[in-house]
């Protein structure tokens, strides 16, 4: 996807040669005179215009009430004028020759109002017709450090400049909130956009021409819904293929969330169970929380990521040594036995025999000597069974005999010229950083400073997870995938099917199956029969015991309405089985027309999993794998994958959830045929993608999968198309 035109409109948002502040005032405290003083406090080298047809002189100068009066032409327009007013004015600043705008004023639609639905369109028509790159509207402003350009409407303190770090969201209040505390931390934000309801540029657009500037190491993210997920695909692709790191904080983790984020942006919030689906393809971290996209920050600003989920360490007390350890089994990491040389080494080194454990216990004898603390830790990268090292210390916050300060310096110069592994200082609680803190860790750019044991180790997880679902995600992009002809032919009578119904389709089990048949999905013995005569001789060709159930593409729970009949040995019982469900379907006062009646091979024994397709309106498409049975909704034990699917992936979705581990032989219980089961998440993921701009919901439950080496069946299944 190309992303030429749209940087360069990114390029003259953060780089601009003027600045017209659009709807300019001198009224103490309101956006437009912080606008006015930050653009002045933070010394942009460009002339800036007030611009506003009520005055004709602003903060002792001139001010305009025309675009062609202006002494040059504007370039970039800080608009601060109500909703109304905003497309025509865009028009105009664009005729007069300006190329960007960022547009502050609210009322375009974001809370669902359908007056200011129409004036959104408009808003986004002026945008389109002029091509000026525009952030915002319903935004607070930016920071390009590097062009000491200042938009934001923060009055506290600020330290724009050059920085690893770029800030993208969608809140104003969360890029303060989270340039603040990174500031805090030492760690200076090159670039701070928000972006608010995105009617001209996206977060996509920004990501990607971030992905081009070379002081930008990391790129954080804030969400509260994609408008265009294929494009913010490609823009998280160039952005890794540049090898810049990319955070994400997003919205949706609850019903409440996705409620919240509707309100004020306007988006439709997806899952957050989808979204890091797509994400876990795309190489992205996501935090849980603002506390922990920051030491995930701190992580890869200075050290980078880890290269695996095993851990050494160096602490200066046993009950931190615990406290790791409780983290790391919490988080999903491990401090491995050390190899026996590593053994021998360390012990003498420290003389302590048996006392040598992983973590390593500083109070004997690392501490004593740099030699010994060097020469520790040289052993500990030596390690094979070692992908990271921790170190127990922190930056002092005031001047101290030395100490501390001589072993961070002795580890950077470790670091930047022997270190074969990442090295990060870890302390046991969060604290504040100090002025002479801050000064140190410049001192010292190859090594994080992590704080608190739990969150320190939860950022180190997230890290490795990512890397190991966008090695997954890299893996099935290589699939090969083509329709052969039957497939083709049942996309096109979808699409048409479709077509004709404004609501969305829902196909009946029948229906449901043979599509999944087509995509490779394994069905028992079955048949589609309109009367007893025929249920009775399909049962025969069946063999018995079979299953009857009543067909209708709106009889969505037939169980609940006894439509569905088990074990039925002869065809005496299946008659009989016929007729009790007519009756149950009249008692329950259904009245809806049968497809007629499917007869199927009643299943015995298996493992029951859940498999399905959600398409999300977010993120569009992914596949789930997870428990059946009837507390699914309850446990939501369940795993999420973008298609494609590959075996691996498959098998990463599988254990993720109780199933996998049963698929195995849980504690002496029978194994499954875990083939079978990776092979049908596969073939849902070929689905996923064909029908991808079709297929609503897939809901195949119960998936009964049969002990090893005997395959697995669909007992069940719903599609609904639209």
């Amino acid at each position: 996807m190309d992303f030429e035109t749209s940087s360069k409109k990114v390029d003259a948002l953060t780089h601009p040669r003027n600045a017209v502040v659009v709807g300019a005032s001198d009224r103490p405290g309101s956006w437009a005179s912080r606008v006015w003083r930050n653009l002045h406090e933070y010394s942009f080298p460009g002339k800036v215009y007030p611009f506003n047809p009520g005055r004709t002189e602003l903060y002792g100068q001139p001010c305009y009430g025309d675009f062609a009066a202006l002494p040059e032409k504007p370039d970039h327009l800080v608009v601060l004028v109500p909703a109304p007013h905003v497309p025509e004015l865009l028009r105009q600043g664009a005729a007069a020759g300006a190329r960007s705008a960022t547009v502050f004023s609210s009322g375009f639609g974001e809370a669902y109002d359908k007056a200011a639905e129409k004036l959104g369109a408009e808003l986004r028509k002026a945008i389109a017709d002029t091509g000026l790159g525009v952030s915002g509207p319903n935004c607070m402003g930016n920071i390009c450090g590097p062009a000491s350009f200042v938009t934001l409407t923060e009055e506290r303190p600020l330290s724009p400049g050059q920085g690893p770090v770029a800030l993208v969201g969608q809140s104003g209040g969360v890029m303060l909130f989270m340039n603040a505390a990174l500031d805090e931390r030492g760690i200076k934000a090159g670039y701070l956009i928000t972006s608010g309801n995105e009617a001209g540029l996206g977060i996509a657009d920004y990501i990607a021409y971030f992905a081009t500037q070379p002081e930008v190491k990391v790129i954080f993210m804030y969400s509260e819904g994609l408008k265009d997920v294929a494009r913010f695909r490609a823009a998280c692709r160039l952005a890794r293929a540049n090898g810049k790191e990319i955070i994400a904080y997003k919205l949706g983790h609850s019903e409440a969330g996705r409620g919240a984020a509707m309100a004020h942006t306007g988006s439709l919030a997806g899952s957050i169970e989808a979204f890091d689906a797509v994400a876990g393809d795309l190489g992205i971290v996501r935090a849980d929380t603002l506390d922990d996209a920051v030491e995930i920050c701190e992580l890869l600003v200075h050290t980078g990521a880890p290269r695996g989920r095993r851990l050494g360490a160096i602490t200066l007390s046993g009950a931190y040594r615990g406290m790791l350890y409780d983290a790391a089994d919490r988080n999903g990491l491990s401090f491995p036995t050390l190899e026996q040389k590593t053994f021998d080494d360390l012990n003498a080194i420290l003389g302590v025999g048996s006392l040598v454990s992983n973590p390593v216990d500083g109070g004997f004898g690392v501490l004593t000597s740099e030699q010994n603390f060097l020469r520790s830790v040289e052993a500990l990268d030596a390690d094979a069974n070692v992908d990271m090292i921790l170190l127990q210390d922190s930056l002092p916050r005031v001047k101290t005999a030395g100490r501390g300060e001589r072993y961070i310096k002795l580890m950077e110069d470790y670091v930047t010229g022997k270190a074969t592994k990442p090295i990060a200082f870890i302390t046991p609680t969060s604290h504040g950083q100090s002025d002479y803190s801050r000064g140190i860790r410049a001192e010292v750019p190859h090594i994080s400073f992590l704080q608190e044991a739990n969150k320190a180790l939860r950022a180190i997880a997230k890290i490795a997870r990512s890397r190991e679902l966008e090695a997954l995600g890299m893996d099935a992009a290589k699939l090969k995938h083509k329709q052969d002809a039957a497939q083709k032919a049942a996309i096109a009578d979808l699409r048409q099917r479709a077509r004709k119904t404004k609501a969305p389709l829902a196909l009946n089990e029948y229906e449901s199956k043979e599509l999944l048949r087509l995509w490779g999905v394994p069905l028992g013995a079955e048949a589609l029969v309109k009367t007893p005569a025929a249920a009775v001789k399909a049962a025969e060709k069946i063999g018995y015991p079979v299953v009857l159930k009543a067909v209708s593409a709106t009889l969505l729970h037939k169980s609940d309405v006894g439509a569905v009949q088990l074990n039925l040995a002869n065809a005496r019982a299946v008659e009989a089985a016929w007729k009790r469900i007519q009756d149950n379907l009249k008692k329950h006062g259904v009245k809806d027309k049968l497809d007629g009646m499917l007869v199927a091979k009643q299943a015995k024994g298996g493992l029951e999993v859940v498999l399905g397709i959600h398409r999300d309106p977010e993120v569009g498409p992914v596949v789930m794998v997870g428990t059946g049975g009837v507390l699914l909704e309850l446990t939501k034990d369940v795993a999420f994958g973008a298609a494609p699917i590959s075996r691996e992936k498959a098998l990463d979705m599988l254990a993720q959830t109780n199933a996998g581990t049963l698929l195995k032989g849980y504690r002496g219980g029978p194994k499954y045929d875990i083939e079978a089961a990776i092979s049908a998440i596969m073939a849902l993921g070929r689905l996923a993608q064909d029908l991808s701009g079709i297929v609503h919901s897939a809901d195949v439950n119960p998936f009964v999968i049969m002990p090893e080496g005997q395959g697995a069946v669909a007992l069940d299944a719903l599609l609904i198309v639209e």
